[in-house]
């Protein structure tokens, strides 16, 4: 496995020596409006960092970038250096915006996306597939630098995979809907740990690579639905995610700064079927009693 000493983003903006958590998109495969797919942008030192890109990932990062954080650019063009848990749909589906919006509207440098195995054959059928639409913004009126549509794929295993002046990121694996590669993210910067579950069960693994970290984000179910649905989904969520309280007790273990919430899982649920967040917000904070928010998208930390 290789680390990378990855190159300066030209034209970003001028560095703002701190680490910026910013939550794009904080939903499930549920498409509740209010919650994109799961994104999350972390800026260090003025240089933007991607992990995953689910659905509305480019309409969330320019409402970001609107909302001041202008490490994200214009277009969001500076966003180049991308991470992905699993290959999940919620997780992707946003792929082909990350990797044609941003060309279309100026980005002139290739994006580098670091992710589990599958990860090069599934970037290859999405140039495949808008290969029509890739060839008459190269050849027409458009004559768009192929560079900016370029992609460097990594395909990673558990350990140290990315390096370079701003972030040090770890994966390790997690247990979920039995894929062999699922991670989660232990990133390091010279301001703070942050620790990314992606989807899970509780796992030793997880754990491991939580203690010391300043910010944890986590997904998790609250006891209060999970009551509610029929006993395959109870068996699905206890199989591949963490309620509530397995959550109290990972953040009474690792003592986090901030424990922030993510993910609210409700596979199973109806769609009338009521799943208000301050349930499970509640029912962490029960039983852990540090600082403990829910996020939202565009919420910045």
């Amino acid at each position: 496995m290789t680390i990378s000493d990855a190159d300066q983003q030209a034209g970003s903006p001028e560095p703002s020596l701190t680490t910026q958590i910013v939550m794009l998109g904080t939903g499930t495969p549920r498409p509740d409006p209010d919650r994109s797919g799961p994104a999350t942008v972390i800026v260090v030192n003025g240089m933007p960092y991607l992990i995953d890109f689910g659905p509305g990932v480019i309409r969330r990062a320019v409402a970001a970038y609107n909302k001041g954080v202008l490490a994200i650019g214009p277009a969001a063009v500076n966003l180049r250096t991308v991470f992905v848990t699993h290959l999940h749909a919620d997780h992707t589906a946003g792929y082909p915006d990350l990797l044609l919006t941003p060309w279309i509207l100026g980005r002139k440098d290739p994006v580098s996306v670091y992710g589990p195995k599958g990860l090069s054959d599934m970037t290859q059928y999405v140039l495949n597939a808008w290969k029509v639409d890739i060839d008459s913004r190269l050849n027409g009126i458009d004559r768009l630098p192929a560079s900016g549509c370029a992609v460097h794929t990594h395909e990673i295993e558990a350990g140290i995979f990315y390096r370079d002046g701003n972030i040090k990121v770890t994966a390790f694996p997690v247990r979920h809907a039995g894929l062999e590669n699922a991670f989660g993210f232990r990133v390091e910067t010279p301001h703070k740990t942050i620790v990314f579950s992606g989807d899970t069960a509780p796992t030793q693994s997880l754990l491991d690579n939580s203690h010391g970290c300043d910010v944890l984000i986590h997904e998790a179910y609250s006891q209060a639905t999970y009551d509610k649905v029929a006993p395959k989904w109870q068996a699905y969520r206890r199989e591949n995610h963490t309620s509530s309280t397995e959550l109290a007790e990972l953040a009474n273990r690792v003592r986090p700064e901030l424990l922030i919430l993510t993910h609210r899982v409700n596979i199973g649920a109806a769609m009338a079927m009521p799943d208000p967040e301050d349930v499970l917000l509640d029912e962490v904070r029960r039983l852990y009693k540090g600082n403990v928010v829910t996020g939202h998208d565009l919420d910045i930390f």
